[in-house]
């Protein structure tokens, strides 16, 4: 966990976007957990329709990319993944903004799930089929922030195992070996899609905007919404032109549609050099 020079340790402040992504998570986990003691068979269903499951994909079940990192099934493997989203986004919100952090975490599971569905079809072309696996879990998306982190902040000093400082570059490449190293086991699509997570954080951090990509659509939505308006502006301008030239007088319009007052510029203009 992060150490600020010689400050004690302590989580960020729970709120914005790490608190909604927490709680969000934390729904799905006791909702899922309800259901199994309530009804076995119906926790079973939803596991398999909404967890990642590779070849599952080709069948049309799409869903899945976007859904399984809200399925977690292990107490202690939730709570390391709760705890790490609340410190890593709380630190990144603080420091980049509520908007880029939802991109970033978005674009990572998304990276993890693309990257697990395109090892197992690559591995099943090949010829070299691999192990049928249930991916579940928001590992890709918290490898993702903790990437970022490396990128942007690779000197902040952390506490692992709230003992040893190590700076966030040198935890991020020691989780990636790790990776690295598991995929020459029975996990290794597992272990691709969190490298793909990685690597969607790398291409979201060199690649994003300043701000995120939710600001930056919703910029570019004002900005075509208000060039239709101007264009609407202008066009009613043009026609109000042609009405009165047939009434014998004559108007202008500057290039946004906004009439010219020629009286008050020339008094204006009078007045200035007067």
């Amino acid at each position: 966990m992060a150490r600020f020079g010689s400050a004690q340790f302590a989580f960020p402040e729970f709120s914005g976007a790490t608190r909604r992504l927490i709680l969000w998570n934390l729904a799905a986990f006791f909702a899922l957990l309800l259901i199994g003691v309530a009804r076995q068979d119906l926790s079973t269903w939803l596991i398999g329709h909404f967890a990642l499951r590779p070849e599952m994909i080709f069948a049309g079940w799409i869903w899945q990319p976007i859904t399984y990192s809200f399925v977690h099934l292990s107490l202690i493997g939730t709570l390391f993944e709760l705890l790490s989203l609340w410190f890593l986004g709380g630190l990144l919100e603080s420091m980049h903004g509520g908007r880029w952090l939802d991109g970033l975490y978005a674009v990572s599971v998304l990276g993890a799930a693309v990257t697990a569905i395109l090892m197992f079809f690559i591995g099943w072309k090949l010829g070299y089929p691999q192990p049928i696996v249930t991916i579940y879990g928001c590992m890709g998306g918290i490898l993702g922030m903790l990437t970022a982190i490396a990128l942007l902040h690779g000197d902040l000093q952390f506490q692992l195992f709230f003992v040893i400082g190590i700076k966030a570059k040198y935890l991020a490449i020691i989780y990636i070996l790790i990776a690295i190293a598991e995929t020459f086991g029975e996990q290794r699509i597992y272990a691709f899609a969190q490298l793909g997570g990685a690597l969607a954080a790398i291409l979201y951090v060199r690649r994003a905007p300043r701000r995120g990509f939710g600001f930056a659509l919703s910029e570019s939505w004002y900005g075509l919404r208000n060039k239709y308006y101007r264009w609407k502006r202008r066009r009613a301008a043009s026609k109000f032109q042609v009405y009165m030239q047939k009434q014998g007088r004559t108007v202008r319009f500057d290039g946004q549609g906004r009439l010219l007052d020629e009286d008050r510029d020339e008094h204006n203009d009078k007045k200035r050099w007067n």
